[in-house]
């Protein structure tokens, strides 16, 4: 399979990560940074492969240590991805970086030219059932003054990715130009490209949320679902299959590969009403890799990639996938008769997450 871009060629199973950040980093003047950036995460990544399939054998059982600093339980797994890839990330110039398991952000060298934003171990409560979980990384560019490195809007963002560590590791990864999956190969020790140019399908026949917060859900999201689960016999017409992992990446990861939309919405919940996944390090970049594919995005009401954070670990909702499911959920946020129903104050509040 051969497919260009910025006049390379590109064949899937032959072209090594390495060689295509080498051929990235003379594009623009920030990309040997992002390349540098994105190469020590994914020898990171190899790492923490290999620490999380030695699990106990490791003393990697996943087994919480406490508590980060934005209240979350914290496990073994955590503080340890964080510890590898922050060292790997220690020889670049980065002006500054910003972990989930860290309480502000650390300002790195002030001559840098990029910012790194990275979730060390997304998913890690699933680590002893032994399902998919992942690193998250956002790459911004560095702010004049730094102490505003991750108040930008994610449209800033020069570089998105994850990697999943489940029966294979793939590191799934946006420069700015399209989708790009490259998978483990474990004999040679290094990433190669599996899919190219990934297209999520406009429309879907899978969705995913934790149905079992359905009471506490806002109108609008209970209208969408009931849709679905109405199938063939609402105005979908068609049925859906609903899926749930309880892994952002292994969730984002199925869309890329066959469609669907994911909902982690705000609900009423204390705790949860301004949503619950993070937006400088969860959502940011999977928007732009979403968005990169042919998907979206939004909050329901206002599109990720618009947002700036107040706060580092500032929460957001999050419904990403297939953009005509996507499109109808941001409709039934702003139907009139569900609107006026909805008591959460997230929807008076447009332009809350806005600088």
């Amino acid at each position: 399979m051969r497919r260009r871009r910025r006049g390379w060629t590109q064949m899937t199973g032959q072209l090594r990560l390495d060689d295509h950040l080498q051929r990235y980093s003379e594009t623009a003047p920030h990309a040997l940074a992002v390349a540098g950036a994105v190469d020590a995460i994914a020898a990171a990544a190899i790492e923490i492969a290999d620490l999380i399939a030695s699990g106990d054998l490791a003393d990697a059982s996943g087994l919480t240590t406490g508590r980060n600093s934005d209240g979350d339980l914290q496990r073994d797994l955590d503080v340890q991805a964080d510890a590898i890839l922050r060292r790997c990330l220690s020889r670049l110039p980065i002006a500054a970086l910003a972990s989930e398991e860290m309480r502000e952000a650390q300002i790195v060298d002030r001559q840098g030219r990029i910012c790194i934003a990275i979730d060390p171990l997304d998913g890690s409560s699933n680590i002893d059932i032994n399902m998919t979980v992942g690193t998250i990384f956002s790459i911004l560019p560095a702010p004049d003054d730094l102490s505003l490195a991750f108040h930008q809007r994610g449209s800033a963002q020069l570089a998105a990715g994850f990697v999943t560590y489940g029966p294979q590791t793939s590191l799934v990864l946006t420069l700015g130009d399209g989708v790009d999956i490259f998978t483990l190969d474990r004999k040679s020790g290094c990433f190669r490209l599996a899919r190219s140019v990934v297209q999520i399908p406009e429309a879907c026949e899978e969705f995913a949320i934790n149905a079992s917060n359905r009471r506490h859900w806002d109108p609008p999201v209970r209208a969408f679902v009931d849709e679905c689960l109405a199938g063939v016999d609402g105005p979908a017409n068609h049925d859906f299959n609903m899926r749930w992992i309880g892994s952002l990446v292994a969730e984002a990861y199925r869309i890329l590969t066959r469609g669907g939309v994911f909902l982690y919405p705000s609900d009423a919940r204390p705790g949860y009403g301004d949503g619950r996944l993070r937006l400088t390090y969860e959502a940011h970049p999977m928007a732009m890799i979403i968005e990169q594919a042919g998907g979206s995005a939004t909050t329901g009401r206002e599109r990720i990639l618009e947002l700036s954070a107040q706060s580092l670990h500032q929460r957001v909702p999050l419904i990403m996938g297939s953009s005509n499911e996507v499109r109808r959920v941001e409709e039934l946020h702003c139907d009139p008769l569900l609107v006026a129903s909805v008591s959460a104050p997230l929807f008076a509040r447009r332009g809350f997450f806005r600088l």
